[in-house]
């Protein structure tokens, strides 16, 4: 059997999840009438302390409705380099919004209030205006890591101080308040939108919610529209999204056991150059020149085990529900027996 650490988003609904997707009451989500999507979006709002929330197909189109909805076109929005919003969204923030991109270079994905401050634009006619900071809690690039909530803190400090908007990319943040510790509810305070995922940690098959105040969403509702998103009998998916945030959250903290367990392998092998210590469920490391990565991936899948490409010499596991402590132990013993 395959060992699939090649993202959290390739698992399946468990059967409990498959119960209740087909035991969803339905209607038309377009018209505001599909209850169980109804009852995902007030429940997650209700989460994270905010008044509203909206289900979206996909953690980028939350993300590129929070960019439209709190910005006008020639705005800028500070990010890491490593964002979601950059790396991952094929340049959205200016197609869909006009936007400017102010990067910020961290070793680790994690922002400062300090550099953020420092990235503030002076209103000069030939400048963009800063409106917007952007943090991604987990940082995926960044090997999973994680803002504190003091550090979230500061920076939502420095937004109030300047009248910028705060929009945590959240697409793994109840890895976040597992491996830190806190609140759905004290994270919520600090922003003025959050991004939620439900496909990746969490194990539903589809969606994203975007959580706000009611005005916000009222006018995100309308983006999503435009982009594409409004779905009709969208119940069978948001029923998955209940059923993962009533049962498979408190299981998190299981795969970050796992990654770190791939992480000591890792640690020990003598073609690995650089390793990012995991915080969560992401195991990044470098591969000791000539070696390449996909040169190294052919090998392991020759072994049963499959990661990801993450640069000409970096490789990314990413541990999640589908891999079992006995499936670790199996890839561990895979990555001892490859030979280069």
């Amino acid at each position: 059997m395959l060992i699939d650490l090649l993202s959290d988003t390739v698992t399946r609904p468990t059967e409990g999840m498959l119960r209740a997707m087909m035991a969803a009451e339905v209607g038309d989500d377009v018209f505001g009438e599909d209850p169980t999507v109804n009852a995902l979006e007030a429940k997650c709002a209700e989460m994270f302390g905010h008044e509203a929330a909206l289900f979206c197909p996909s953690g980028t189109m939350t993300n590129q409705i929070a960019l439209r909805v709190h910005t006008r076109p020639l705005d800028e929005v500070i990010c890491d380099e490593m964002s979601h919003i950059y790396q991952y969204e094929v340049g959205g923030y200016a197609v869909n919004s006009g936007l400017a991109i102010h990067l910020i270079r961290t070793p680790n994905g994690i922002l400062s209030a300090e550099q953020v401050e420092a990235a503030i634009r002076p209103r000069y006619d030939w400048l963009p205006r800063s409106a917007l900071v952007v943090v991604e809690n987990t940082c995926n690039r960044g090997g999973g890591s994680v803002y504190s909530l003091q550090a979230l803190r500061q920076i939502r400090a420095v937004c109030q101080r300047h009248g910028l908007a705060l929009h945590i990319d959240g697409a793994r943040i109840f890895n976040a308040l597992a491996a830190r510790g806190g609140t759905p509810q004290e994270v919520g305070a600090l922003a003025d939108s959050l991004s939620v995922c439900l496909s990746k940690g969490l194990g539903a098959p589809v969606g994203s919610v975007l959580i706000g105040s009611r005005s916000f969403i009222a006018e995100a509702r309308r983006v999503r529209k435009v982009m594409g998103g409004g779905m009709r009998q969208a119940g069978y998916l948001a029923a998955a999204g209940i059923y993962a945030l009533d049962h498979h959250i408190e299981r998190l903290p299981e795969d970050h056991l796992h990654a770190q367990q791939l992480a000591q392998a890792l640690a020990e092998m003598p073609w690995v150059e650089r390793l990012y210590p995991p915080e969560t469920n992401i195991v990044i490391f470098d591969l000791k020149p000539p070696l390449s990565a996909m040169a190294f991936l052919e090998k392991l899948l020759q072994q049963g085990v499959r990661a990801a490409p993450f640069g000409p010499h970096t490789v990314r596991m990413v541990t999640h529900l589908d891999v079992s402590g006995e499936m670790i132990q199996r890839a561990i013993s895979a990555l001892r027996h490859l030979a280069f």
